[in-house]
């Protein structure tokens, strides 16, 4: 792209006159692509304030349909979207939000012999999974890929966040080094979850796939954002490499995709 057309000059104004970003800034938006594994309730804000900065090219992965006890949280889908692809559903809502947003669907469940292939055609992802299997096999892929990996996680009234540029910092399973056994954490289903926290999330993980495509500010990186509700605070807790990472360590123990029990359901 070689200049703005007088629509997207006002569509995108307040990014433009941000020093920090600019008409250089959201050409870079305009030619970045970014994938969003789940279009439940952490890939719908994401999905959403990621359109409306206008990155060009927008991947989502869901294999599931929309259900109506996903609409308390999941807002890309409505009440008429119920029985319907969410990823369809979530390219209807981005094309009439941003005509210059191009949504690749992958309606399909990642597993290890197809993860490599989607991941590989974007600058960076964003993980909108709800479960431990889904997260590990995530992680892995981008740390072997060297994909930039924007986590984040909800329970109840909690949320977490951090982000995992590989060769910059830690990555997932120096927190967790294993998935802790199939049935021990219940899921967002079995234990509930308030709406708003995946919107509180799901906004962080966007603003910090956008820091980063950017080259902006300080990313989460070897950092830990934990977010409480009822106490409505907010905490950064430093996390370091581990030498002995099982993936992203001095000597790798894994150096192939597992998958785990569980299914890598969306969230």
């Amino acid at each position: 792209m070689t200049s703005f057309s007088e629509e997207q000059i006002q569509r995108y104004s307040r990014h433009i006159i941000l020093p920090q970003v600019g008409g250089k800034g959201q050409k870079k938006l305009l030619a970045a692509r970014a994938l969003v594994i789940g279009a439940g309730g952490l890939g719908s804000p994401a999905l959403y304030y990621l359109a409306a900065a206008g990155v060009g090219t927008l991947g989502v992965v869901d294999d599931d349909v929309a259900d109506l006890s996903n609409l308390q949280r999941q807002i890309i889908h409505a009440s008429d979207d119920v029985g319907r692809a969410k990823t369809q559903s979530a390219a209807e809502k981005i094309a009439r939000l941003n005509p210059d947003v191009t949504v690749v669907q992958h309606r399909l469940r990642l597993d290890s012999g197809n993860i490599m292939d989607v991941i590989a055609g974007y600058d960076v992802v964003l993980d909108g999974t709800d479960n431990f299997p889904a997260r590990f096999l995530i992680n892995d892929a981008c740390v072997m890929a060297e994909k930039p990996l924007i986590h984040a996680g909800i329970f109840r009234f909690e949320g977490q966040a951090m982000t995992i540029v590989p060769g910059a910092g830690p990555c997932y399973r120096c927190v967790f080094p294993e998935p802790p056994p199939p049935g021990m954490v219940p899921s967002c289903q079995e234990a509930g979850v308030l709406g708003c926290i995946a919107g509180v999330m799901g906004t962080i993980q966007a603003t910090e796939a956008i820091k980063v495509i950017l080259g902006l500010g300080e990313p989460l990186i070897g950092k830990m954002l934990t977010f409480d509700a009822l106490e409505m605070n907010f905490r950064k807790i430093a996390i370091p490499r581990a030498a002995d990472c099982p993936v992203c360590g001095e000597n790798p123990s894994i150096t192939s995709l597992i998958d785990y029990d569980q299914a890598c359901d969306m969230g």
